[in-house]
């Protein structure tokens, strides 16, 4: 028997349904035999989505390892490993001591690998998601009789399925026959359509055509919300529509790219290597004569000495340098500063799933946004209607404000209930009685049931009330009552309950596609039948003989009559809303007196081709216009996009027509633009060469791309991204995940959104409100702003360091610093005033500003300059107080020696390697606090165990030095007489939190041992404040240096 093609399925929307049954061999009442269907099985396999291999958790560790700077620090620890193993006796270290360094980095590595896969594992849960969309059973003909509840991973092609309303479609079909005379089906998950869309039975002669035209096929994950069919199985599994989007979902996961930090911090890890690098070879070739030695004979060296123990000494330095250059607490400091940013975040409604994500939202520069559901609100409202006045010549045109499905949101614009007159009472009992549809409240939101256009009619007639005053008193009552009641389910519509009770429903002629309208009939109070028909307005007019004026009059529809109905119904369909004609009919014939469907003409009320000759001769009252209006806060949230630099483009799977209106509604164009090169369709596009898309791209303001399909989306996305732009996109339905997926920010609704939408994003919103997606763009620039002035801090603090190590051995002095000294500083000490940093007010005018670029320095070369003069600040004051604790008695009037130590000459300490060789030497013993006396065996020792006090000065004089440093860093050019430190309290505590942390390691004995250093007295404590505050004036001046520059261009430029 012949199949379809495996490679690719035949285009059954251009086949007729002959075709069709005839190319799988199938009868619709007789369906597959056992025997086909295991046939069919083994050649496409189950109806189910592909579960897609994760990566196994070995390659997710290893994966945390690919980074510059993880990458340092493990070489880092693995050498400190090696020298504590070989070298911990001769160092003086015992045991634990020995091994704190490397046990540190490698904790703190696997500590970062930890939260790294932890978030991998996190990522894929989009397309677990998608599986829950998938039917779990459907109604089958199989062996030629009908199987209620087959489960829908056994269907192949060319199962006959029978759908009903509520029915989720189990796989990509080809409606074949309908069983109702219309069918339904709700897409907007998939399509982006606001409507559900009208499914038929005939061909649609394109080969290649939009999901939303194919009007006779039915996908699978969407429902059937009218209607009942039988359809033809076409594609199953990973060929259906939501199978290409987990394709799509998964290789847009395996595109995404680093975030714009990831990638400065990856450039700077680079350029940190090269640099450790450099310095470590001039610390080696001026330390060279230090362990390696010759003597010249005849112009060539000869009797060569090498000496192993001061090779490893140098080799130490060179893992002091690299400890001191990392910023080994930065991972933590990040990630601490993102997470205090979400929280931030989530208390304004946006609720951050992917922490980098907080950083990247700072540089945004295009918002690709969907427009049902996230530009407007999703719910269909009556914005305005039309009736006739009081002659053929004047209508009416009201207005009507709300933009829910709440009876109570809004109302009519100068109404009374009073006025209602003969065309009003007509108009609101056709709304509330030719409808099939009712509002429910959820908890949250209003919500329809039924067809969101009938929805807003009821509303609409809530809005309305009812023409008697006693009837209107009690109505209101009862939904007083009911309101303060209301918790869930449907809500109480008491105005429409009233039209219904008054005029009693018989029967109704369901809407086809040719008439293109509804009726009803129904038994007035008076006890004759009367139709109330709604539809497509132009169509109503063609079959209405007669307009009704306000006062109840019936008139004749002449030339000018209808031409000023045509005019008004332009005006309406031109702002974009969706129009509805209302009419009536009194003289129905045979059917004034039907009842039921006993009645001898109710043969007639089967056949749908009999409804045009009962629709016709209608009495015409009024048109109402629907749409799904933008949300209120919208427009403001486009002006501050504008202002901030930041583009926004409009992609919707909407019509071209309604998505252009509401983009000049919410003022993404003005009124009388020409949106040439602005409005494509996705088809139009994906078509055009690239160059010319770059082109369009390029070009400044809004852009809006209507009938777009998810691949659409994704290309737009991808090509933006290839532009360099830094993309967020939102989205609610399933059509929006590989997208989401892919964009540099994937932004999810979170009351409207499905959750494949908000697994694929980064962040969801938790109001679905467009305005919330500004304040978290403003809130991710200040997050930025922050983690660059504590990026900042801990680097200027590094390159202190590194020029103190580097002048330690320029100068040939002792280490003034141990690398497990270095690493308390640059993990604990300098960490709370870091974090701190990110809790910097944000500036005022930081939406004023234009996205900065993604390949914006991190630090510019006036940046570094001001870091490398406050670097070697640092550098001085740390060696230079060690060299004053060895060679001088006192400073500034303060006393040095009041605790006995020796006072050696500058030169002795420069060339202390050789002290073996002095004759006379001697080193006093010394106190140091808590009553410990430091002594020597070996006078020599003096440079090695006696160094304890001289490396605690050091290392108190770096952290001082780094807590007024924070100081500095509360803002790039401001001083501190206009941003005071009390501006960000948090970094006042901080500081203190630090000096307690450093005063622990002091004066804590055991602490005291591992950190080999000893607590400082009153005097010590004062020349190490002393020291290290003039770092403050420095940085001021620095400021100064900058505001000035800047003043001057300003003063040049005007």
């Amino acid at each position: 028997m012949k199949v379809p093609m495996e490679e690719k399925p035949f285009p059954a929307w251009s086949w007729s349904v002959e075709q069709c049954l005839k190319e799988y061999g199938v009868k619709l009442d007789k369906g597959l035999s056992t025997q086909e269907v295991l046939k069919r099985r083994g050649k496409y396999g189950w109806n189910e989505l592909a579960k897609e291999k994760g990566k196994p958790l070995w390659q997710l560790v290893l994966e945390q390892f690919d980074d510059m700077l993880v990458k340092i620090l493990l070489a880092a620890a693995f050498i400190s490993f090696l020298l504590a193993y070989f070298s911990g006796s001769e160092s003086g270290e015992s045991g634990f001591e020995a091994y704190v360094e490397p046990l540190v980095i490698v904790l703190i590595l696997v500590l970062n690998a930890i939260v790294g896969v932890w978030q991998e594992n996190n990522a894929e849960k989009a397309l677990e998601a998608l599986k829950e969309l998938q039917c779990e059973s459907g109604k089958v003909f199989r062996n030629g009789s009908l199987v209620p509840d087959l489960p829908a991973r056994e269907l192949v092609p060319g199962d006959i399925v029978e759908l009903h309303v509520g029915d989720k479609v189990p796989a990509d079909m080809r409606v074949a026959a309908l069983k109702t005379s219309t069918l339904r089906v709700e897409q907007s998950s998939l399509t982006g359509e606001a409507m559900p869309v009208l499914k038929g039975t005939n061909p649609i002669f394109l080969d290649d055509c939009e999901l939303q035209a194919k009007e006779n096929m039915v996908f699978a994950g969407t429902t059937v919300v009218n209607g009942s069919c039988l359809c033809i199985v076409i594609t199953t599994a990973m060929d259906t529509e939501i199978g290409k989007i987990q394709k799509q979902i998964h290789e847009a996961s395996l595109e995404e790219s680093d975030t714009p930090l990831k990638k400065k911090l990856d450039e700077f890890g680079g350029r940190l290597t090269t640099a450790i690098g450099i310095v470590c070879l001039i610390v080696w070739i001026i330390n060279y004569k230090n362990f390696i030695s010759w003597d010249v004979v005849d112009g060539w060296p000869t009797n060569i000495k090498f000496s192993f123990q001061k090779c490893t000494y140098y080799f130490k330095i060179a893992v002091a340098l690299a400890v001191a250059a990392i910023p080994e607490g930065l991972p933590a400091v990040i990630t601490t500063c993102l997470a205090l940013g979400t929280r931030k975040m989530a208390q304004k409604n946006a609720i951050v799933r992917r922490l980098p994500s907080v950083e990247t939202l700072g540089c945004t520069t295009v918002i690709c946004s969907d427009k049902t559901g996230t530009l407007t609100t999703n719910q269909m409202s009556v914005m305005e209607f039309f009736t006739l006045g009081g002659k053929t010549t004047a209508s009416r045109v009201i207005h009507v404000e709300g933009t829910t499905y709440d009876p109570n949101d809004g109302g009519i614009v100068d109404w009374t209930c009073y006025n209602m007159d003969a065309n009003l009472v007509a108009m609101a009992e056709i709304c509330a009685v030719c409808n099939d549809a009712g509002v429910y409240f959820d908890g949250r939101l209003f919500r329809a049931t039924g067809l969101p256009t009938e929805a807003a009619l009821k509303v609409l007639v809530e809005k309305m009330g009812v023409p008697e005053v006693k009837s209107r008193n009690k109505t209101h009552d009862a939904q007083v009552a009911a309101n303060n009641m209301m918790a869930c389910n449907p809500v109480k519509l008491g105005c429409c309950e009233w039209w219904n009770k008054r005029s009693k429903r018989v029967a109704t002629l369901e809407f086809d596609r040719i008439r293109k309208s509804m009726s009803v009939i129904v038994r007035e109070p008076d006890g004759q039948n009367r139709l109330l028909v709604k539809g497509a307005s132009e169509s109503l007019l063609e079959r209405s003989s007669h307009v009704q004026l306000a006062d109840g009059s019936l008139v004749p529809i002449d030339d000018q009559c209808r031409e000023l109905l045509l005019e008004r119904l332009q005006e309406m369909s031109s702002k974009g809303l969706r129009c509805l004609g209302l009419a009536y009919k009194d003289e129905l014939g045979e059917f004034s007196d039907y009842y039921a469907d006993t009645h001898p003409a109710h043969k007639k009320l089967l056949d749908p081709n009999y409804y045009s000759s009962i629709e016709k001769d209608l009495v015409f009252v009024g048109v109402v216009g629907l749409r799904d209006p933008p949300r209120e806060e919208v427009h403001k949230a486009i002006e501050d996009c504008k202002e901030a630099g930041i583009r926004v483009m409009v992609i919707t799977g909407d019509n071209k027509s309604t998505a252009e209106a509401i983009c000049k509604e919410i003022k993404l164009f003005s009124r009388d633009e020409d949106l040439t090169g602005k409005s494509l369709t996705g088809k139009e596009f994906i078509s055009l060469p690239p160059s010319e898309q770059v082109k369009i791209m390029l070009k400044p303001g809004g852009k809006v791309f209507s009938r777009a399909e998810p691949r659409h989306k994704q290309d737009i996305v991808r090509l933006l991204k290839e532009m360099g732009e830094i993309v967020a996109m939102t989205g609610d339905g399933v059509n929006d995940a590989p997208a989401l997926k892919l964009a540099d920010i994937g932004i999810a609704m979170g009351i409207t959104g499905t959750e494949v939408a908000k697994e694929a994003s980064d962040m969801v919103l938790a109001d679905d409100n467009f305005s919330t997606i500004v304040s978290a763009v403003a809130e991710g620039r200040a997050i930025y702003n922050n983690m660059k002035a504590f990026i900042r801090y801990m680097i200027s603090s590094n390159v202190g360091e590194v020029i103190s190590i580097f002048l330690t051995a320029a100068l040939g002095i002792p280490e003034c610093m141990i690398p497990v000294q270095l690493l308390w500083v640059n993990l604990v000490t300098d960490g709370p005033p870091a974090t701190a940093l990110g809790f910097n007010p944000a500036d005022v005018d930081i939406m004023q500003k234009p996205p900065r670029r993604s390949d914006d320095p991190l630090i510019s070369y006036w940046v570094l300059f001001r870091y490398i003069v406050i670097g070697s600040y640092v550098g001085i004051a740390t060696v230079g107080i060690f060299v004053l604790w060895y060679t001088q008695a006192s400073f500034l009037g303060i006393n040095l020696v009041s605790d006995g130590h020796t006072i050696i000459e500058f030169s002795q300490l420069r060339n202390w390697g050789e002290c073996h060789s002095w004759s006379n030497f001697t080193a006093a013993p010394f106190s140091v606090g808590g009553g410990r006396l430091i002594t020597f065996s070996n006078p020599c020792e003096y440079f090695s165990v006696g160094k304890v006090k001289a490396m605690t000065l050091s290392l108190s004089v770096l952290v001082a030095i780094e807590m007024f440093n924070s100081l500095n860093a509360l803002s790039e050019e401001n001083s501190l007489r206009k941003l005071p430190p009390w501006r960000n309290p948090w970094l006042l505590v901080a500081m203190s939190v630090s000096l307690g942390l450093h005063c622990l390691i002091l004066y804590i004995p055991f602490l005291a041992e591992v950190f080999g250093v000893a607590p400082l007295s009153l005097n010590e404590w004062f020349m190490v404040i002393l020291i290290s505050a003039p770092v403050i004036l420095i940085d001021e001046i620095l400021k100064l240096v900058v505001r000035s520059q800047r003043r001057m261009t300003k003063k040049k430029q005007a």
